[in-house]
């Protein structure tokens, strides 16, 4: 009887998991759980000014300068991993020890998988959960379709989702016709979206676009052939 049940809730969670990430393989997401979130934090703090911005565009009608600035600037490894970045991982362990920096060592999958499922507060549930969708995302997808996800449903601003309204809003252009500089700048918002503007950046933000710019001088072509 236990044995039954315990197939049938297995069954059950991985129709409830598995179906979904194999659906958004091929369907774009209506919304995401960060964006539900960000809904609901507005509701509660009775923000009826707030209005989320979301508009998912394919790969080919987005620059390939935001490509290549999203992968030096967050996972220079995104070709050639399976999800997980494990000396990244180890580093940023190193530096939380040693109280150098609090950047984390998530890859583009890993943030696709948190932003698409999960919630923002940090615990081991979520980072299993985490772990568990990153794998699926990895075998059910392909690299292109995690990188055309994480440019649609990333946070580039306070309520602004995906670089097609983030051009659009702080560039007055399309997504499509973002220059190198203009896309380095979106990128480098992505930690802090709600305090950081693309098109005003100073001190240690403007200094970080200036290395995205240079570490997209350094990408191999086997880094980024194919996106």
């Amino acid at each position: 009887m236990i044995g039954r049940w315990a197939l049938r809730l297995l069954v059950a969670w991985l129709v409830l998991t598995v179906v979904p990430v194999v659906l958004l393989r091929f369907i774009d997401p209506p919304t995401t759980a960060f964006m539900f979130e960000r809904r609901m934090a507005a509701a509660r703090a009775g923000d009826s000014r707030f209005q989320l911005q979301y508009h998912f565009v394919p790969r080919s009608r987005i620059s390939p300068h935001l490509v290549r600035a999203l992968v030096a600037a967050e996972d220079a490894k995104f070709l050639e991993h399976h999800g997980f970045d494990w000396d990244a991982m180890a580093e940023a362990m190193e530096d939380r020890i040693e109280g150098k920096s609090k950047r984390g060592g998530s890859t583009l999958t890993q943030q696709v998988a948190k932003n698409l499922f999960l919630w923002p507060a940090r615990s081991y549930v979520r980072k299993l959960l985490e772990a568990y969708f990153t794998v699926l995302i990895e075998v059910f997808w392909s690299k292109q379709r995690i990188i055309e996800m994480h440019l649609n449903i990333a946070e580039y601003g306070d309520g602004v989702y995906g670089v097609e309204m983030a051009s659009r809003r702080f560039f007055g252009k399309s997504a499509a016709a973002v220059t190198p500089q203009e896309a380095s700048e979106l990128v480098v918002v992505l930690p802090a979206p709600k305090s950081r503007r693309p098109n005003a950046l100073n001190g240690k933000s403007l200094e970080r676009a200036a290395w995205v710019r240079e570490q997209v001088g350094n990408l191999t072509p086997e880094r980024i052939e194919g996106l």
